[in-house]
């Protein structure tokens, strides 16, 4: 067996520490960590898969599947597995969630371009709507009220990710995330990403984009406030907190020559503004979730 032939195998050592937004950080009662913590472990196998350079696409779909057979039963067990599988089936919960997120990962296999921004919302519903929807159901939240919400503030951290990295992506994995449609309506091109400094069209290009990420957020803004439980509220505000001022940064600066990451005491002080302002609405939720289930209704 060569040393590539498990997920385990291909793990990068990138853990949950090393994201760019809170994954189950200490604002989350410690019974629900570990269902976040095994679900966030599996996916990150999964990631790390298709990211894997020394794979090709038929092998990272290979391994793909052994981890979704491992995970439903249908399989062999995997270590990388195995523990999701017991929180699931502690909880009553199906793997759907973290299937979905697999189904990404096989999209990254088998293609590295996008064309359009109705493209790449289709992948963030794989690749990062699952991630808000699991930890709501963890936490028993009712998906008719909050799963929008979530999804759009989900689909905005992925695309922010997407901004910052996108010369690590296009150098290291000739993968690009960007709307061809949008390089093409700023006179950019792919090439462009490869440069150590973005040209004035890639500028542009980022800058719609990270406005349209702060659209995203501003249409999930209400979130925090139609979470039933309050330590998952404020993990949210804190997310979303960091998620504008991310946003925000990219509309002026350069991802390819500029470190467009938050720095610790930065980071500390952007969630604790978020959480600041949700715990002082918090009084008056039952008006704001009444807003939203006859904006549901109707």
């Amino acid at each position: 067996m060569s040393k590539l032939d498990t997920a385990t195998a291909a793990r990068s050592g990138k853990g949950h520490r090393d994201e760019n937004f809170p994954v189950a950080s200490h604002l989350i009662h410690p019974r629900h960590r570990g269902a976040i913590l095994a679900f966030y472990n599996f996916v990150r196998a999964g990631d790390d898969v298709a990211d894997h350079t020394e794979l090709a696409s038929e092998r990272k779909l290979a391994l793909l599947d052994q981890l979704a057979d491992a995970l439903t039963g249908a399989g062999p067990s995997d270590p990388e597995a195995e523990p999701l599988k017991r929180e699931l089936a502690a909880r009553g919960l199906p793997p759907r969630h973290a299937l979905e997120l697999l189904d990404a990962f096989r999209m990254d296999a088998r293609k590295n371009r996008t064309a359009n921004w109705d493209e790449l919302i289709y992948y963030c519903r794989y690749s990062a709507m699952p991630v808000g929807r699991f930890v709501l159901d963890v936490h028993g939240e009712d998906p008719a009220r909050v799963y929008k919400a979530s999804d759009a503030i989900c689909a905005a951290l992925q695309i922010i990710n997407h901004l910052q990295d996108c010369g690590k992506d296009f150098s290291g994995l000739d993968r690009v995330y960007i709307p061809h449609d949008t390089l093409d309506r700023h006179g950019a091109t792919v090439a462009m990403l490869g440069a150590p400094k973005a040209t004035p069209q890639l500028r542009a290009v980022i800058a719609e984009l990270a406005q349209r990420c702060l659209d995203l957020l501003d249409e999930g803004s209400a979130l925090p406030d139609l979470i039933d439980d309050l330590r998952l509220s404020l993990e949210i505000a804190a997310i979303h907190r960091l998620a504008v001022v991310l946003a925000k940064g990219l509309t002026t600066r350069d991802p390819l020559s500029d470190k467009v990451h938050h720095g610790k005491a930065a980071f500390a002080l952007t969630a604790l503004g978020g959480v600041a302002a949700t715990l002082a609405r918090r009084p008056f939720r039952g008006r704001i979730v009444r807003g939203a289930a006859q904006g549901i209704r109707s």
